[in-house]
């Protein structure tokens, strides 16, 4: 990402994004969880990629979500997935042309799940 500036990187939920028409000039959006959203078509939400090396592996989301691992395990081993796969430097070049990247979520808590992180793991690979 040398010799440009970094793209902005925002975040919305699935469910806000249905009947938008899509993502602008200069916008790329990719869904950041693992699983589908529950109750929404493919067709209804439209998106640049869905790139789940960047999610969280299966075992690691449910570790996590069965408790067996407090947030700080699950940051760090989430943190460690991302370097060891390169995903978020892959992520940043299949949005190259973009000036926003919008990163879709179906979760509900965002401070407290895999978001946070991820979006650091770009802003750090975009400099």
């Amino acid at each position: 990402m040398t010799g440009r500036a970094a793209p902005s990187i925002d975040v919305a939920r699935a469910r806000d994004l249905l009947d938008d028409g899509g993502p602008g000039g200069g916008d790329a959006r990719f869904l950041i969880d693992r699983l589908w959203p529950r109750g929404i078509r493919k067709d209804r939400l439209a998106l640049t990629g869905w790139p789940k090396a960047a999610t969280p592996s299966t075992e690691l989301r449910q570790a996590y979500h069965h408790g067996e691992i407090d947030h700080d395990e699950f940051a760090r081993r989430y943190r460690a997935e991302l370097e060891d796969s390169g995903a978020a430097g892959d992520l940043l070049e299949q949005a190259a042309d973009a000036t926003t990247i919008t990163l879709v979520t179906a979760v509900r808590d965002l401070e407290s799940s895999h978001v946070p992180i991820l979006v650091a793991a770009l802003e750090e690979a975009a400099r």
